[in-house]
């Protein structure tokens, strides 16, 4: 279809379209909305007299404004009589800040009950007392079928084997701890799970045969005393006291470990490191 054809339809259209519009709109001026008036009857309305006895709009309009306003007679107001206060009982002001209180005391009571609750060493076991580990020998026996490491989660502490041949250095780094210095006499070293540096749980290494700290690479021999990495001393130890064979773990009692750079047992790392190259 060529251009000329194209433009040509589009003028015939709008041709036509313009013809109705013109068609529509002469035929509505013709066409009387609802309620309008005939021509016959607008013109018998003009010729009709208003009767005598009729009024006018502006006649009732003016005696509309002429009408006095008549004033209500003063009314007295009734003195106030206070309510009885056992009638009303408790006011509402007085509802919301007693219950506004009682609930901010039993907040509080509540808070106050589960930070002693928590903090509450148990007298029954668990983290805090005294746990019974039991046998020595058991004891031994599980650290060497675990390849060197032992874990009770009840006392959130290691358990390992200290060597009898260096219970002389020991002495001399340990002689003030009376209770750390009773297990190692016993062969026996109770560290406390978390990393001195920040807090967080120190796994073992059993390829290296050290504890190797995740989080920001602490290295320590297998009786907790530091051996590379950020932690400012060796790892904290627990009390540890042997009565007929038993041994019992006092997580109540936490000792602070070694300083940097004592090694009393001379253990170097035993094979490929977990965590980072080690050594200070």
């Amino acid at each position: 279809m060529s251009t000329g054809l194209v433009i040509a339809i589009v003028v015939i259209a709008a041709v036509v379209f313009g013809a109705i519009v013109v068609l529509t709109t002469s035929r509505s001026t013709e066409v009387r909305g609802a309620g309008s008036l005939s021509r016959e009857t607008r013109s018998r309305d003009r010729k009709t007299t208003i009767g005598a006895d009729a009024s006018t709009g502006r006649e009732v309009e003016a005696a509309a404004r002429s009408t006095e306003i008549v004033k209500a007679a003063p009314v007295e107001v009734a003195p106030f009589v206070a309510p009885d206060v056992e009638a009303i009982g408790v006011s509402r002001r007085q509802f919301f800040n007693r219950t506004a209180v009682t609930l901010m005391a039993a907040s509080i009571g509540a808070f106050g009950a589960s930070c002693v609750a928590f903090l509450w060493k148990g007298a029954d076991g668990g983290f805090g007392s005294k746990i019974s580990a039991g046998k020595v020998d058991d004891i031994v026996s599980g650290i060497r079928a675990n390849k060197g490491f032992l874990y009770l989660a009840e006392a959130r502490a290691w358990v390992t084997e200290y060597p009898k041949g260096s219970l002389s250095k020991a002495k001399a780094v340990y002689g003030a701890q009376a209770p750390v210095y009773a297990g190692m006499e016993a062969g026996i070293v109770a560290l406390y799970q978390k990393c001195p540096h920040l807090g967080c749980r120190v796994p073992e290494c059993s390829s290296s045969q050290w504890f190797e700290c995740q989080c920001h690479g602490s290295q320590y021999n297998r009786v907790g005393e530091v051996r590379g990495g950020p932690a400012p001393r060796g790892m904290d130890r627990f009390a540890v006291s042997v009565s007929n064979g038993n041994l019992t773990i006092d997580t109540g009692a936490v000792f602070a470990g070694p300083a940097v750079g004592i090694n009393t047992t001379g253990q170097e790392a035993e094979g490929p490191h977990c965590v980072g190259a080690g050594g200070h």
